[in-house]
């Protein structure tokens, strides 16, 4: 391959998302928007069109960081699902960010259902024996009504396998659930069915969000015309406490500490399950005081 004459910087299009623990890693956008791109709730993607960067500019941007962020040893791969790359594309991205940055200690990704099925147990073994430690899947809810209704593509059961084949390969999952997102009517349901995928799939790490609704999505649409109702404070919190009282993790990091939550939880199960539910149970009855409206930002 022609090595690329050195960038003034990073090639980043648009608005580029990671997930919070993210936060200190060399950000490398390897594909831009996401696959799929037909969530109701989400608008991160809708003013991108999928693709898969060229590589010659995947290879500048890693000389570019193999220069300038030689003090960061993870990698994260934008954008929504780069795992869905083809194997010897995303493992020939692997070995340049081994060979131009070997101190890298661990390579993390976004994926969603349809990428992690392309792959075989054997290609998710070969991309974990090179670099790859972490996969991040959004499965917002373990209730198959909900994720219908909010076009995920998926099923719960899809879910569950897919997240079991990852775990199997040896690398850490991380899963991302929706406060909210069955609105007021499912709100429980949601939150069972979601514990329910969360015990049987027993990922590394759990993070549970509190939907926003972002003008111009569906769900917004929805909301505006009176077709879905979000959970007020209160319901929010009753169903992030049916949602860990039926979440059975062996040893997985449980947390609720993004932006966008009332009250912040961090909670190693199954050993500190009670103490969460005691947090929660004392938020309930006013003790503690919660997010304010005006901090909860993206």
């Amino acid at each position: 391959m022609e090595i690329p004459v050195e960038s003034e910087g990073m090639h980043y299009e648009g608005y580029c998302i990671r997930p919070p623990s993210e936060a200190n890693s060399i950000l490398l956008q390897v594909t831009v928007g996401c696959s799929h791109n037909k969530c109701t709730f989400c608008g991160s993607y809708k003013e991108k069109r999928f693709r898969i960067k060229d590589d010659q500019t995947i290879l500048s941007d890693i000389l570019f960081a193999s220069k300038y962020m030689r003090g960061q040893d993870r990698v994260f791969l934008m954008d929504g699902d780069s795992l869905i790359i083809p194997q010897k594309r995303l493992m020939c991205i692997l070995g340049r960010i081994k060979e131009h940055l070997p101190w890298v200690r661990r390579v993390g990704i976004y994926a969603n259902a349809k990428g992690v099925r392309k792959k075989s147990l054997e290609e998710l073994i070969q991309l974990k024996e090179n670099g790859l430690g972490i996969v991040y899947l959004g499965v917002e809810s373990g209730d198959d009504e909900v994720l219908k209704s909010v076009n995920k593509g998926t099923n719960a059961q899809n879910l569950i396998d897919m997240g079991r084949k990852v775990r199997e390969a040896g690398i850490k999952l991380s899963l991302t659930v929706l406060l909210g997102i069955a609105g007021r009517e499912r709100s429980l349901e949601h939150a069972r069915a979601t514990g329910e995928l969360l015990s049987a799939m027993d990922p590394n790490y759990v993070g549970a969000l509190t939907v926003m609704l972002i003008p111009g999505t569906p769900l917004y649409e929805d909301l505006r015309m009176g077709k879905f109702q979000l959970p007020a404070e209160r319901e929010l919190l009753l169903e992030l406490r049916e949602m860990i009282v039926h979440t059975h993790l062996t040893m997985g990091l449980f947390f609720s500490n993004h932006a966008s939550n009332y009250l912040p939880i961090r909670a190693r199960l199954p050993r500190g399950k009670e103490e969460a539910l005691s947090l929660i149970d004392s938020a309930l009855r006013g003790e503690i005081a919660l997010k304010p409206e005006w901090m909860r930002a993206l």
